[in-house]
């Protein structure tokens, strides 16, 4: 049922609360070295319960959310769920790589810019060399990170598909609902981008306002998918477990980049990335354009 006061309830508290922890996290981040950096990644953890939050303040209900999986007829979308994200993640690497073919490594160089010199002494130390560490990286991530970081997602996917997709969707239609949906929850994440480079970095063509609008489009692609993981198996823990393997798989690619084109993200080999974005995209204007 369409319900508009409590929406903008909902929606004021999930920025409010969301917006305060990520300038929070931002000025750590910029001012207070490896313990900043610590203190902006536990912040933002908290950051993924605003959306719950502020639906237990909207007091919309969370009965009908579906909190108890139906395997039966499902499976298959449970699949997707867990193991669709790394395709596209594949798919849009493949792409990106095939477009800049000199970009490619396979030495693990991005891995040991990322980790430290000294974090790669210790691991060698132990017996393991940099190719196998990536190796362990490529094998691990999909097969337990999608689910370990469900019970994070959950906590904004309670807010987004369970909350306000549904009800954007009663007041302006399927495909406009999911549109302005994936724009709120892409927008839900720019102060933590503005102020600290989040997903992007600072420094990139057009930055900070060309990643923040590349990464609306990416949320409205997601979402979008994830919103129809959502209407086929009516269980809200399936667009957790997808947005949950998002974040477990989407940093995969960007392993096997020659590192000194990291400021050159918002094209990719990542899922938020302009090219890499693309066979999501298509998947996701075939859906839009389908229900409409």
């Amino acid at each position: 049922m369409k319900d508009k006061k409590k929406t903008v309830i909902y929606l004021i508290w999930a920025f409010v609360i969301a917006w305060i922890l990520q300038v929070i996290a931002s000025v750590c981040v910029n001012n207070m070295g490896t313990v900043g950096a610590m203190i902006f990644q536990l912040v933002l953890m908290v950051v993924m319960f605003a959306p719950f939050a502020a639906v237990l303040i909207a007091k919309y209900p969370l009965k009908g959310m579906g909190w108890v999986p139906k395997f039966k007829g499902n499976i298959g979308y449970m699949v997707l769920a867990w193991l669709g994200p790394l395709l596209f993640t594949m798919l849009g690497a493949l792409l990106y790589f095939i477009i800049f073919p000199d970009r490619f490594d396979t030495t693990g160089a991005y891995l040991t810019l990322a980790a430290g010199e000294e974090a790669i002494a210790q691991i060698e130390a132990e017996g393991m060399t940099v190719g196998q560490l990536l190796l362990v990286q490529v094998i691990s991530a999909p097969l337990y990170a999608p689910f370990v970081n469900m019970f994070f997602a959950l906590g904004e996917e309670v807010g987004w598909r369970g909350m306000l997709y549904p009800q954007l969707k009663a007041f302006c239609g399927k495909t406009k609902g999911r549109i302005l949906g994936g724009f709120i929850w892409g927008a839900w994440h720019w102060p933590v981008m503005l102020l600290a480079g989040y997903e992007y970095g600072k420094v990139y063509p057009g930055a900070p306002f060309s990643g923040m609008i590349v990464f609306c489009l990416f949320t409205i692609v997601g979402g979008t998918l994830m919103d129809v993981l959502y209407e086929k198996t009516e269980c809200i823990w399936v667009p957790a477990l997808a947005h949950g393997a998002i974040n477990g798989t989407a940093s995969l690619a960007v392993y096997f980049m020659q590192p000194e084109y990291v400021d050159l993200m918002i094209l990719g080999p990542t899922p938020i990335g302009i090219i890499s974005m693309i066979p999501a995209l298509i998947v996701a204007v075939v859906v839009l354009c389908k229900d409409k």
